[in-house]
């Protein structure tokens, strides 16, 4: 014989072995994450030191950081990073774009041309082509059209140092270096889309560039968002490189400032601040076009943040009674929420 041990329920009382088993009286053991709680204790203590020191350390001076934060030469500064990243960016995408088609083409001139574009740009630093450009009028003291391989300028002569001003060359420097890494994600954005959806869109007679914008590309921007928005956070901390040539953005003013002032680490957070709230903005729209074009990938979107915090204090408000409303399932849960009304036999 076997001993079998005596089955008991909540209460402590024996149970018969012929009973049929409850899945409600079998205790529920959960998994203990020892490892887990201790490195997030650990970060904890961390984060909550660091905040303890921003509020306490008076080196930080955050008079002075308020006092700066909104005055007008900082806000200056901050609108024309905000110009030079989305001029800049434009036009490095839509070169970009025009680069990755050109190594992707058939013709050997094109792909040769477009490769040593993106070689060269990506070779230079951009604050030596910031330059570079800055001081192209030592090179060629003026630009125009006229006769070929001359330098006779019978129909438009422009002085180099006006045609080319420090706005100037700050986009050329951004929208050329930024061309070249954008050409590389564009082009291997389109590389993922598979060759078989092609074939068949040319199969039945779909003209090239209906396919490049109705087909190929929709589905290419699922790789190149996430890419391309980091390069777009990039640009907007490469524009205090822009101090080289003493234009006025972000981190020039915050400089100008401290310089007169002495008061440093207050003036670098205000651009830190600043630099941060872009930072951030740029991540939430990148969060919601990356889940636009995920809508042929996936069947369900994911909820947003948003409708997670909706539907948390739905939840929260059917817990006050049996009045309030049930609410409605998260798009792409797998399951209904747990209803926390009594039912009619008494159980809940």
């Amino acid at each position: 014989m076997t001993d079998t041990v005596p089955r008991v329920d909540r209460a402590g009382d024996a149970v018969p072995a012929s009973a049929p088993v409850d899945l409600g009286d079998i205790p529920v053991v959960r998994t203990r994450h020892w490892f887990r709680w201790a490195i997030a204790a650990i970060v904890v203590f961390v984060v909550a030191q660091f905040v303890w020191s921003l509020v306490t350390n008076e080196n930080y001076e955050w008079d002075y950081f308020a006092q700066y934060f909104f005055s007008d030469p900082v806000l200056q500064g901050l609108g024309l990073t905000l110009v030079y990243t989305a001029v800049s960016a434009t036009i490095g995408f839509l070169l970009g774009t025009v680069l990755a088609l050109a190594r992707l083409a058939k013709s050997p001139l094109l792909n040769a041309a477009a490769w040593g574009f993106i070689w060269f740009f990506r070779s230079v630093p951009l604050v030596v082509q910031l330059v570079v450009w800055y001081n192209l009028g030592y090179l060629y003291p003026t630009l125009g059209l006229g006769t070929p391989f001359t330098t006779d300028f019978w129909i438009v002569e422009f002085p180099t140092v006006q045609l080319i001003s420090a706005f100037a060359a700050g986009v050329l420097g951004l929208s050329l270096h930024q061309a070249a890494y954008s050409a590389e994600i564009i082009r291997g954005g389109l590389l993922s889309v598979d060759q078989g959806q092609l074939e068949a869109a040319a199969a039945l007679g779909i003209p090239p560039r209906r396919r490049l914008s109705r087909i190929v590309l929709p589905q290419a921007m699922r790789s190149i968002i996430p890419n391309a928005t980091n390069e777009v956070i990039g640009l907007v901390k490469g524009t205090s490189v822009l101090f080289v040539i003493a234009i006025p953005e972000l981190f020039y003013a915050v400089q100008v400032i401290y310089n007169r002032n002495s008061r440093v680490i207050p003036l670098l957070l205000v651009a830190v601040v600043w630099y941060t709230i872009i930072t951030t903005v740029l991540s939430i729209l990148q969060y919601y076009i990356e889940r636009h074009y995920a809508r042929g990938a996936v069947r369900v979107l994911p909820p947003t943040p948003l409708q997670k915090a909706r539907h948390w204090i739905a939840v929260q408000w059917a817990r006050l009674g049996d009045d309030a409303p049930a609410p409605r399932p998260l798009p792409g849960a797998d399951a209904p929420p747990v209803s926390t009304r009594a039912t009619p036999g008494g159980e809940s």
